[in-house]
């Protein structure tokens, strides 16, 4: 099995895991555990029902207060249209089932670990940094001996879904093992129950999965960040490459750049795609009409040509015509990190995503962390380091572990 992009991007021949990540981890894992202070049952009470999000949400097919001029034909096997400012969730099908992310899983390795480097920051990649790329992943093209910045380094996780890329920027933050379990902290501060974190760039592993749900949370939270909404809305740059050359990359999210016998769609700012043969097809998209801005996630339509966007395009259509009258089957959960928070003293308001980047889609403003982002040290990062252990450990001994094989998938973002 093997994980390429859209169009011939090199790929990478290596062990997908290291034993020495999983020791880092387990060095972690006594405190964190005694911290750990029951986050993961107070979300998952949180709405009530027993279900994040509203009863409905639950439930298998299509839920929706009106069903005129929904798609027909849908071919995904979970989808959700949602409002970004309200979090109220227009219609949704099978939002909560459990399925491989493949590469929008980089939303949530951005929501833990972009608002903690600066954009500026310079750093030389060595072999070491690389060493724990997948097999066959998709690569922008990072080399070991180059110096990149932050801001470079992000453009090729979110244009390219550069698997070296989101490595080296791991390894920035500590390792693969400390990042895996930051990130499943991030999804449970989110309130995404669904998650279950292996790997920090979405790759095919065992036991690695998300929903519409929860890929929609990675989505809207990330969406309040300057950064990620530039990164994720731009179509092309350039790349650092050998002798101090640079050449074009561009963003594979086909309904952004309109290749691929698609058109751009109208008003769209973002935000992820990605592929595995395992996954199949996955896309959350965010695009702004009248001043209001929805969210949509397709998971695993049918296989071939542009299904995922076809299918998001429609949706995202349906939400625009007649979603200002229709009633909310569920809501999209704030971060419990965030209820604290208000609970001492709101936020102001965060601004809109489609009116907060510079020129040409480059990121603008709030160089800082995230005010929405899970303090790091928390209770909820400690908690989850013992679950990133797990995680890995169970990796290491599964057959295909034992046997060699990266459990990946056949990547086309």
């Amino acid at each position: 099995m093997r994980d390429t992009t859209d169009s011939c991007a090199p790929v990478r021949h290596s062990p997908s895991v290291s034993r020495r990540s999983l020791l880092t981890l387990a060095a972690a894992v006594p405190a964190a555990v005694a911290a750990a202070g029951g986050q993961a049952d107070a979300a998952a009470g949180a709405e009530g029902t027993g279900v994040v999000g509203g009863e409905r949400l639950g439930r298998d097919g299509v839920q929706a207060s009106r069903t005129t001029g929904l798609p027909r034909h849908l071919t995904a096997r979970a989808w959700l249209v949602a409002d970004w400012e309200s979090g109220e969730v227009l219609a949704s099908y099978r939002a909560h089932r459990r399925l491989a992310p493949a590469s929008t899983l980089k939303m949530l390795f951005a929501d833990a670990v972009l608002p903690k480097f600066p954009r500026t920051r310079r750093y030389t990649v060595t072999a070491a940094d690389l060493a724990d790329v997948p097999a066959g992943s998709s690569l922008v093209g990072v080399e070991p001996g180059i110096t990149y910045t932050v801001e470079q380094l992000w453009q090729g996780v979110f244009l390219r879904s550069g698997n070296d890329a989101v490595h080296v920027l791991a390894r920035m933050n500590g390792g693969i093992a400390a990042t895996v379990a930051e990130m499943q902290a991030t999804a449970q501060d989110l309130q995404a129950l669904d998650t279950h974190v292996v790997s920090p760039d979405g790759f095919d592993h065992p036991g690695q999965l998300s929903s519409a749900y929860d890929l929609t949370l990675f989505a809207r939270h990330g969406l309040r960040n300057a950064d990620f909404r530039g990164y994720c809305g731009t179509r092309t740059a350039r790349f650092p490459g050998r002798d101090g050359r640079t050449f074009q990359i561009q963003n594979t999210d086909r309904l952004l750049t309109g290749t691929w016998g698609l058109k751009p769609y109208g008003g769209l700012i973002g935000v992820k795609n990605g592929y595995t043969s395992h996954a199949g097809n996955t896309f959350t998209g965010a695009a702004v009409r009248g001043g209001r801005t929805l969210l949509v996630t397709v998971m695993h339509p049918a296989p071939g040509g542009n299904a995922v966007y076809e299918e998001t395009a429609a949706l995202l259509d349906w939400g625009f015509t007649h979603g200002s009258s229709a009633r909310a089957v569920g809501t999209l959960a704030e971060p419990l990190s965030e209820r604290r928070t208000q609970a001492g003293g709101a936020p102001g308001k965060q601004a809109a995503p489609g009116g907060a980047t510079g020129a040409a889609g480059a990121p603008a403003g709030d160089r800082g962390p995230s005010a929405w982002r899970l303090l790091e040290g928390g209770a909820g990062t400690a908690a989850l380091l013992a679950g990133g252990l797990w995680a890995l450990r169970r990796r290491l001994r599964s057959p295909a572990a034992a046997s060699g094989q990266s459990g990946g998938g056949r990547h086309r973002r």
